[in-house]
C-alpha cells in the first residue's frame, strides 16, 4: 500500500533514551564482564510507532520529553525512522532513560526512569495531534497516575470520535501495581479497547481477562494467544528480546496476527527495540 494511502497509527506514551547492554556472560559482583552496548531512542509507544512506520503505516508518537540532549537525540532518531514526533516539551527536568541488560540467551531485565514522561498533564494535550488517527495505541505506563490516565481518556475519546480503533498494552507488572488493579480494570471496562496486549506475568497481575475485551497474551518463544487463537512463534535466532512485544503490537495493528508474529521475529533478531534504520 502506498504510504499516501496508509493508515495513521498514533501511539501515546513515552519517548525515552534506551541503553541496551548485551552481556557476554553472567554479571559477577565486584567483577567485570564483556558487553556490547547500543544507545538508541526507546519507550514502548515510540517502539510501536517506529515498527508501524517500518511496515508502511504513517506513524505519530505523542509523548512528553524534556528540552535536553537525550530528548533531542531521541526525537531526531525516531524521526529518521519515519515517525512524526508530537507532544509537549518540558523546559525543566530530564528525558527518561531505560537501561536493558540482555543475557547471552536474549532475555532482558530493564531499569526504567521515565523522567518528565510521567508529568504529562491534560492541559498539555493538543487534540490536533490526533487528527486523522486510524488507530490509537496506548501504553500502560501512561496509566500510572491520575493525570496521565486523564490524558489517555481524552486522547481515546478524540480518536474514537473520528472512528479510530484503539489498543492498550499493560506494559509491566510495576505499571499495573502503580495504577492499581481495580483502577486498571475499571479503565479497561470504561474505554473498551479493541485489544489488550500483555504477557503472562502482567495477565496474572491484572487479574486476567476483562470480559468482552479481545485479550492478546504474549508467551515469548511459546507463541501468542490472540484471544484464544493460539499461534506459535516464528523461527528466529534470538539476539535481544527487547521490544518484541511492541513489534508484535505494531504488526497486529497494521496487518493482524500473522504480521504481528513476523514483526516480532524481526525484532528479536537484532540488538535494540526499534527497527534497523534503512
Amino acid at each position: 500500500m502506498p504510504r499516501s494511502q496508509a493508515m495513521l497509527v498514533c501511539a501515546l506514551g513515552d519517548l525515552l533514551l534506551d541503553v541496551v547492554v548485551r552481556l557476554d556472560g553472567k554479571l559477577m559482583p565486584g567483577g567485570d564482564v564483556g558487553a556490547r552496548t547500543v544507545v538508541s531512542p526507546g519507550g514502548q509507544a515510540a517502539n510501536v510507532a517506529a515498527w508501524a512506520s517500518s511496515l508502511g503505516a504513517h506513524a505519530r508518537l505523542i509523548a512528553k520529553r524534556a528540552r535536553d540532549e537525550a530528548g533531542r537525540l531521541a526525537a531526531v532518531q525516531v524521526g529518521e525512522l519515519g515517525v512524526d514526533v508530537a507532544g509537549p516539551i518540558a523546559a525543566a527536568g530530564a528525558t527518561g532513560v531505560v537501561v536493558s541488560l540482555v543475557a547471552a540467551d536474549g532475555e532482558r531485565t530493564m531499569a526504567s526512569d521515565r523522567g518528565v514522561s510521567e508529568t504529562f498533564a491534560p492541559s498539555e494535550l493538543d487534540l490536533a495531534w490526533l487528527s486523522g488517527c486510524d488507530h490509537l495505541f496506548v501504553s500502560g505506563y501512561c496509566l500510572t497516575s491520575a493525570g496521565e490516565r486523564r490524558v489517555a481518556e481524552i486522547a481515546i475519546a478524540a480518536a474514537r470520535s473520528q472512528g479510530a480503533g484503539m489498543s492498550l498494552d499493560l506494559s509491566a507488572t510495576s505499571a499495573i501495581e502503580s495504577c492499581g488493579v481495580d483502577t486498571l480494570r475499571a479503565f479497561i471496562a470504561d474505554v473498551r479497547p479493541d485489544a489488550v496486549f500483555c504477557n503472562e506475568d502482567e495477565d496474572r497481575a491484572a487479574g486476567g481477562v476483562v470480559e468482552g475485551i479481545h485479550w492478546i497474551l504474549k508467551r515469548g518463544a511459546r507463541g501468542v494467544s490472540f484471544d484464544g487463537d493460539e499461534r506459535e512463534a516464528l523461527d528466529a535466532a534470538p539476539v535481544d528480546s527487547t521490544g518484541a512485544g511492541d513489534a508484535l503490537a505494531a504488526g497486529w495493528i497494521v496487518g493482524g496476527p500473522g504480521l504481528g508474529l513476523e514483526t516480532a521475529a524481526r525484532c528479536i533478531a537484532h540488538v535494540g527495540a526499534m527497527p534497523c534504520a534503512s
